[in-house]
């Protein structure tokens, strides 16, 4: 109905003036034929992002039912492949997999509930019992590593859990014993902000330093004090003062758990794989190709590979695997189709 008026006012027009009618009709021309085909009036005016593949697939079409605006999500994706696209400003969320979009979703929702694992700025226990689940659990006031079917620990600590791309191999830096627990440690800070005196604070301040010494020497010293790391991977030699505090990362490399340590990437074995240039050095994703001759880092938009060749204007670069080959994977906004889109790379 609402075409065939527009149609209908457009042919008036022109027969009550015909002396306008020929700059008229080149005025109405573009916007009436997108009307009428359905069209937004500005469709197709931007072009495809340089980074941009022949064949690329389909990840979240945002126009249909949806008619959702690209600029105003917010993407996340798990290990599994499902993305989660937030709408900004708003409580909705939609989950998507396989090219299949649920939702929306509201906070709070079991839909949901996985992807809260992904929030890098929650440091609480739970939240890092969440990420790592199913594989670290509580264990009084310790933790328990539990890895296809054998248990590791428990531990006073653990930080830096990571597990290669097909759950086969794992690593952690743990510590057997801490002095003082994230809850103790709460404790002690609630008491000496209560306390009313100096006096009464320096009372807590020795009552705590002897129960910490205490607690050491029934701990077994310093030795189970110290990070050491924890893998079932075979031959792991793992030094952290030769590793330069690196950092342990099972994304860098498919299937393979490696050591970011400032301009090197080293394996279990302390082996240099690769040597970073300059502008690659503290760069937050990383990735190895699997003959270990090539890297790509991303920032800013952009992947930038060792040879020096970059692709712009894409985002969520990752590893994945398909029949039998290792690809760097990677999205963009396709203003011609109105979509978001992935490519892969063989790497």
């Amino acid at each position: 109905m609402k075409n065939s008026v527009l149609f209908s006012l457009v042919i008036c027009l022109l027969a009550c003036n015909p002396v306008n009618a020929q700059g008229l009709l080149k005025k109405v021309t573009k916007s009436m034929t997108n009307e009428l085909l359905g069209k937004p009036e500005n469709a197709n005016l931007e072009p495809e992002p340089a980074c941009a593949c022949d064949k690329p697939e389909v990840v979240m079409d945002m126009g249909g039912k949806l008619q959702l605006d690209y600029k105003e999500l917010s993407i996340s994706i798990l290990d599994d492949g499902r993305i989660l696209a937030k709408h900004l400003g708003t409580d909705e969320y939609y989950v998507i997999k396989d090219g299949v979009t649920k939702g929306p979703y509201k906070s709070g929702d079991p839909g949901i509930a996985e992807f809260a694992a992904t929030d890098e700025d929650d440091k609480s226990v739970e939240s890092f019992l969440l990420k790592n689940k199913p594989y670290i659990s509580r264990s009084g006031e310790k933790f328990l590593i539990t890895f296809n079917g054998k248990s590791y620990g428990p531990y006073g600590q653990i930080d830096n859990f990571t597990v290669t791309k097909s759950k086969d191999k794992f690593a952690a830096l743990v510590i057997e014993n801490v002095i003082v627990n994230e809850d103790q440690g709460k404790k002690m800070d609630e008491a000496m902000k209560n306390a009313k005196s100096d006096q009464e604070r320096m009372d807590l301040s020795m009552q705590y330093a002897q129960q910490m010494s205490q607690k050491m020497v029934q701990g077994g010293g310093l030795a189970s004090m110290t990070p050491k790391l924890v893998t079932n991977i075979p031959n792991a030699n793992y030094d952290l003062l030769k590793s330069a505090g690196g950092i342990l990362n099972g994304n860098i490399k498919f299937d393979d758990i490696l050591i970011t340590s400032v301009d090197k990437i080293i394996d279990l074995q302390m082996k240099t794989v690769l040597t970073l240039k300059q502008d690659a050095i503290g760069a937050k994703d990383l990735f190895v190709n699997t003959t270990n001759t090539k890297y790509a880092f991303y920032d800013y938009g952009t992947l930038t590979f060792s040879d020096n060749t970059t692709l712009p204007e894409l985002f969520n670069p990752r590893l994945v695997k398909a029949d039998g080959k290792v690809y760097l994977a990677y999205m963009y906004y396709s203003p011609k189709k109105n979509s978001i889109m992935q490519c892969r790379i063989p790497f």
